[in-house]
């Protein structure tokens, strides 16, 4: 099938990688520019481009879809599907409606949940048992097109975004290989009209511990938060990031270091408490428990936030 790929980061890159391994024609790959990265801030190519470049696709990169160059270059490719993971950008109608078939997307959730920005990280937020990936036909709304298929995936009590992320891309590489194997055979269907929810831009002053919160709560944001934009609090005046935590029975006081060893920062919360297993202080890397504590004998009896 003659194709164009559109998408930026590793997730879509995986799906690229699988719809290369299938034998599909890709004349076009739609990216993102190059952005600045590193301590150099040197410009660095997307993951997509990447990988499309070592397969021999002609990559363009345009800043938008709304032009007429642009569009002449969807326009001319002839292409029966555009398959789009995580472009970033917005497809207008005129470009929704160039390959013969439409564009399909690659989405992070079991739709009509999670329409938006971040469908993994507000998945773990709510405590869903399951998510999964959503091949959809793309209209003009956000996330509103009719479901091409359905694959859910259980989402574990040791799940962080970045593991969850991780399973969603193989997933969905699969999932897109196997709805356009069976496109003829596979009927739209609408989304239902119940169970809408949206899921937010995730910011950084969100991803502040509120250790009044419920020690379930607070773990599952740590973990949600893992790898962007990172929960944090504070340890002495000085910042720090915590990226792995579950919850155990207990009660302390709010933020309150109770005991630090090996199996974990125990901290008091709003009701129970959170075993913080990976940390980072300011200016250091992530560490484990044990490693963390290694250099702070006092640790215990502090409070965190303040």
């Amino acid at each position: 099938m003659k194709l164009i790929f559109a998408g930026t980061p590793v997730f879509a890159a995986q799906a690229l990688q699988a719809l290369i391994d299938a034998g599909h024609d890709i004349p076009l790959v739609l990216t993102q520019p190059d952005r600045p990265a590193g301590r150099g801030m040197k410009l660095k190519p997307s993951p997509v481009k990447e990988l499309a470049l070592q397969h021999g696709l002609r990559v363009e990169q345009p800043l938008t879809l709304k032009t007429p160059e642009a569009q002449a270059l969807v326009a001319d490719v002839g292409a029966e599907v555009m398959v789009v993971a995580a472009y970033g950008l917005l497809l207008p109608k005129a470009v929704l409606d160039m390959p013969a078939r439409g564009c399909l997307n690659i989405h992070a959730s079991l739709l009509p949940r999670w329409r938006g920005a971040a469908p993994i990280q507000r998945a773990i937020l709510a405590d869903d048992a399951e998510t999964g990936i959503t091949i959809m036909q793309m209209d003009v709304g956000l996330d509103t097109g009719d479901m091409l298929s359905v694959h859910p995936l259980p989402i574990t009590a040791d799940d962080t975004a970045a593991s969850l992320h991780d399973k969603l891309a193989a997933l969905g590489a699969e999932a897109i290989v196997a709805t356009l194997a069976a496109l003829d055979a596979s009927p739209a269907v609408k989304q239902p009209e119940d169970g809408v929810t949206y899921a937010a831009k995730l910011s950084k002053e969100e991803a502040r511990v509120d250790w009044q919160l419920p020690a379930a709560d607070i773990a599952r944001a740590i973990r949600a938060y893992n790898p962007a934009p990172g929960a944090h609090t504070l340890l002495a005046g000085e910042a720090l990031k915590l990226w792995h935590a579950h919850a155990i029975d207990g009660q302390a006081a709010a933020g309150q270091v109770v005991r630090a060893d090996a199996d974990g920062v125990v901290v008091g919360s709003g009701g129970g408490l959170v075993v913080l297993t990976q940390l980072q202080a300011a200016g250091g890397k992530r560490l484990a428990a044990r490693d963390f504590i290694a250099g702070r004998p006092a640790l215990a009896g502090t409070v965190l936030g303040a």
